[in-house]
């Protein structure tokens, strides 16, 4: 799928992406979820699923969350405060502690929240708003929420695939 450069694009892409995650997630035992199984978000590091759904939470509440202060104009600290963007394997285990005391169903409710939210706002924003001035440095809002929605949901996909693969799962 190519890179979206317009709103329907950029929906259809967070939508058809995030559908083929949540194809794959709903045929998890629920007992291997938590199992370091998956490479990891940083090199030589091995992570769950549950830890993969808490990055992609974790990104998801992000881009809300600079969209949030944007809007009111106030300042934002990219990606997070007190990370840089060369540190973002620690982002990841900060994700990683922010949401370990949730289950397999919560983190999926969770993140279906996060991902409807996100395409929510979208269907709020114009085109122009999207896509028609740099937003963050040479980005515009929509590339930004792709860097962080469908594009993550495509590499969460595929890991989750191998993963699958070298277990022998359907």
């Amino acid at each position: 799928m190519a890179v979206p450069i317009h709103k329907s694009e950029l929906q259809n892409s967070i939508q058809i992406n995030y559908d083929k995650l949540r194809k794959e997630l709903t045929s998890i035992p629920f007992e291997l979820t938590m199992v370091e199984e998956l490479e990891g978000h940083s090199k030589g590091t091995l992570m769950s699923i549950n830890n993969l759904l808490s990055y992609l939470i974790g990104w998801g509440q992000l881009v809300l969350k600079w969209i949030d202060k944007k809007d009111r104009e106030e300042p934002v600290d990219f990606p997070e405060e007190g990370y840089k963007w060369n540190e973002l394997g620690k982002l990841a285990q900060k994700f990683y502690l922010d949401y370990g005391a949730d289950d397999y169903v919560t983190l999926q409710e969770k993140l279906d929240k996060t991902v409807g939210d996100i395409l929510a706002i979208i269907e709020k924003k114009t085109n122009e708003r999207l896509y028609g001035t740099a937003w963050y440095q040479k980005w515009t809002l929509g590339r930004m929420i792709q860097f962080n929605t469908a594009s993550p949901y495509i590499n969460a996909t595929g890991r989750i695939r191998k993963w699958k693969k070298q277990k022998n799962l359907k």
